[in-house]
Order: C-alpha cells, then structure tokens, then sequence
C-alpha cells in the first residue's frame, strides 16, 4: 500500500510520457539552483460528473487532466510557469521563464519536509468499481424517492461527482513524495410548490472515499429527506426581524461562519503582509474563555482532508486559538519561513496552473461542556440559525456578512417558527468574544464544502458545536 501512490505515479508521468525520472530530477536542480524554495508538481487526474433533472439524465461527463507547475522562491519573490504538456522539452522551457527571478548569492535552500509514511484516505479510484449504469441508477432512485414524498414537490436536481488525482513532488535537493486523491460528492435540490410560493432546500454528502456509502439507502436517504424538508420548513417561513439580538449557531454546517469570519485572517501570507484583523496578535487573547479553534487537514477521509499538503508538507493538527488565545497560524513553506516558524502543511493549490498559498483544510471549534438544549432553553428572545448557504468577509476589517438557509425564532427558551430572509453580520475578531455557551455536541459537516481565495478554489471542511453568541447583528426584514 505505502509504495502504491509512487508506482501510480512512475507509470502516469514517466512512462507513459516517455520521460525519464533521472534526467527530470537534473533539470529541476539546474533550473532552481541559487534560489531558496521551489518544486516541480505533477499532476493527473481523472474526474466524472452527473447531473439528474426533471426525471432525466441531464448530463454525464468524464475528463483527464495533466499537467505541471514548476516553482522557484527566492526571498519574497516568486517565479511560477506551468503547461500541460508534461515533457522534458516543456519543463525545459518552464524552468528557463522561473530562472528570470534571479538567483541569490549565498542563498540557502530551505530544508525538505520531514515524511511521516501515511495515508489519511484509500488511493483507489473512487468510481472505477462502479459502472455508468448503476450510477445513473441510484440518480433516478433519488428523484423517484421525493417525487413519491410529497405532491408539493415540483424539481428534483441531483449530482454525482468523483474525481480521482495522483500528484508527485520533486525538489532541486533530490526529495519526492506522492499522494494519490480520491473525492466524492452527492447532492440533491429539491424544489416544492404551495400555490403561488416556491422553495428550495439542499443536502449534500461527500469526502475522500470511493462511491459505496452513496448507495446504501439508510445514508442516502436521509440526505434527500433532510433536503426536502428544509425546502417545506421555508414555504412556512415568516420574515425575520432586524437588529442586534442574541443568536445560537447550530452544529456542524453553521461552521462556514467560523471558516469565514475568522478562519481566512488566520492564514499566514495575510499575517506576514500585515492585513488581517489578527496581524502581530499572537498571545493575545481573542475570543472568549472556552474556544479552541484548530485547523486539521490530517483527519481520515474528510473532504478537506490531504495526506500532505501541495509544496509536500505532511498536513498535521493547527491549533489556533486555544481557550480564547491566540496561538499561531496557517503556514506554507515561504510565509512559515519569513515569519521564522514552520510550516503547518497548509500550502494548497487548486491544480498544478496554480502557486501554492495558505489555505485552510477543516476547520472547527471544539466542544464546550454544555447540553445543546440547555443552551437553546436559556434565551428568552433571540433566532437559532441553524445552516448556512455561503457569505462572504474583508480580510483587512474583519467584515462578514451571511445567508441563513434554515433559521427559527427563539421565544422564552422554545424554537418557533421557521424564519426566511435572515443574515448575519458581524466583525470577526469581535464575534468571537461574544461566546457565552459552547455546546458539547461538535459535529463536522457532511463533506461539501468549497473555498475560494486568490481565484483557486479547494475542499474544505468546517465544523463546531452549538454555540450562544450575544448581540450579533441579524440583517432581515424592519418591523
């Protein structure tokens, strides 16, 4: 199993391109000499999609995608060129446009990340067992099942995707480490209809594993139900109320707002460049007694999960904030080496077109000691958000702003009547010292998130427990 991902990778980029593995390696030490940090990325990967509507195939689509990025750092300086050709001749080519940064004298290369020889998800492709058909099968199966729940429903939209993606990493210094990454989504909208009023509810399940779990009807199911029911919660909606009012997060989903608010500032090239709202704050204390905030891309088969992060850094357990203090942040090798820390296996890039930056993995806050339901029992007036649809933050102030896609009034300790139209906004390092209850039911979300920064995008993970947040601003309807 250990010596899988390397043999995967000799077969996709050396033998079947006609390269050869010696001559590569002298190519990447001549382009890169004089710098200080850099590696050739190589990348192949496999990916297949469906789309189910309107009680048909839609779509059903399958790509290959190679290619190379190849990356020399000398101080601050970056010097990035990447094709898919993979060839000798192309990365040729490529190393001459990085050597134009320069080389330093004295320059010292900076040492190679140290293995740790495992695996955090299976490296089999994670839809080459299953055929065409019987994917096509359980889509059909979706939409059936919800048509046949409820005569309100209108549109069913189901997607299944999979994308499977060998990566080796080769440094001037003669170092190489693989990774071979399977990733899987399912996902279903439900749309319903009661006279003139439509709604929508979504759920979605995923992570880095192969199809299997998809199909048993226990998992997915719940799924399709659990999508159902929030497009029928909301046809029963009433506008929420605006202003400043005590809030509780749901577990789970309601993570993105940590991931948002906060978890972007912890990053380390908005740190080093000194434009977050947590810049120069290590030690500090930051949030309330009680929160611990960890980034962990090491947790088996989540979706954010990476056995080693893009520059090859094994990923590893961050803890950021620790009982309210800040600790560190999130490093890739040049922000951790500027900043004279280490790096936390936190550098990832969308594909091999891209540079590496600091990128969380999952990101969560651990659980309190307090029952869920006493939390809820404890407001007297206030709104329980329970999921989230995406929002949106300014590094440099520390501004969010999000969408609720399941929130309910709070009432003398009861949860009434479902709410629509609620947003939450706020001030990230400021929210977090607002925390009056943490709940001890931490639960990660279900495997569908994306997060974008710079113009990459990659797979995320959030989560965090109950919590009971005071005088957060919620943005609806004026009364």
């Amino acid at each position: 199993m250990k010596t899988l991902p390397r043999a995967l990778a000799r077969d996709l980029f050396y033998t079947r391109t006609g390269m050869d593995e010696a001559r590569v390696a002298s190519l990447v030490a001549d382009k890169l000499f004089g710098l200080e940090d850099g590696e050739l990325y190589l990348q192949y990967t496999l990916s297949e999609s469906f789309r189910f509507e309107d009680g048909q195939l839609k779509s059903a689509t399958c790509h290959m995608v190679q290619g190379f990025g190849l990356r020399g750092i000398l101080g601050e300086t970056t010097g990035f060129a990447h094709s898919n050709e993979v060839s000798e001749a192309a990365i040729c080519r490529a190393g001459s446009t990085v050597a134009t940064i320069g080389a330093g004298r004295g320059a010292r290369w900076s040492d190679a990340p140290v293995r740790t020889n495992q695996m955090v998800y299976p490296p089999g492709n994670p839809f080459e067992p299953f055929l065409f058909q019987a994917s096509v099968s359980l889509l059909a199966e979706i939409d059936a099942f919800l048509r046949g729940k409820d005569p309100r429903v209108m549109q069913v939209a189901v997607a299944l995707d999979g994308s499977w993606t060998v990566i080796e990493i080769l440094r001037p210094d003669g170092y190489r480490t693989w990774d071979v990454r399977p990733l899987v989504r399912l996902g279903v909208q439900v749309v319903v209809q009661q006279g003139e009023k439509r709604e929508t509810g979504y759920e979605g399940i995923g992570g880095r594993h192969d199809y299997s779990r998809f199909f048993l009807p226990d998992i997915w199911q719940t799924m399709a139900l659990e999508a159902l029911s929030r497009a029928l919660i909301n046809l029963q909606a009433a506008p929420v109320p605006a202003g400043e009012m005590t809030v509780v997060l749901g577990p789970g989903l309601a993570g993105m707002l940590l991931h948002e608010a906060i978890g972007h500032g912890l990053e380390g090239d908005f740190n080093r460049k000194g434009i977050s709202a947590f810049s120069g704050r290590i030690g500090e204390r930051v949030a309330a007694p009680g929160v611990t905030v960890v980034d962990d891309g090491s947790l088996e088969a989540l979706r954010g999960s990476i056995t080693i992060d893009d520059e090859g850094t094994p990923t590893e357990r961050t803890v950021l904030i620790e009982d309210g203090i800040l600790k560190g942040y999130m490093q890739d090798r040049m922000n951790a080496r500027l900043m004279g820390v280490k790096a936390t296996g936190n550098g990832r890039r969308e594909s091999f077109a891209h540079a590496p930056m600091p990128r969380m993995t999952n990101t969560f806050m651990l659980a309190g000691d307090r029952d869920p339901a006493d939390i809820l029992g404890s407001v007297k007036k206030g709104i329980y958000a329970k999921t989230f649809g995406g929002g949106q933050v300014d590094i440099t102030s520390g501004k969010f702003v999000f969408s609720c896609t399941e929130a309910y009034e709070l009432e003398n300790g009861r949860i009434g009547r479902p709410l629509k139209g609620a947003t939450l906004i706020g001030h990230g390092p400021d929210v977090l010292t607002r925390v009056k209850a943490i709940g001890n039911d931490l639960v990660l979300d279900p495997g569908i998130g994306v997060c974008g920064k710079g113009g990459q995008s990659v797979p995320t993970g959030v989560g965090q427990p109950t919590l009971l947040i005071e005088g957060l601003t919620v943005g609806g309807s004026m009364l």
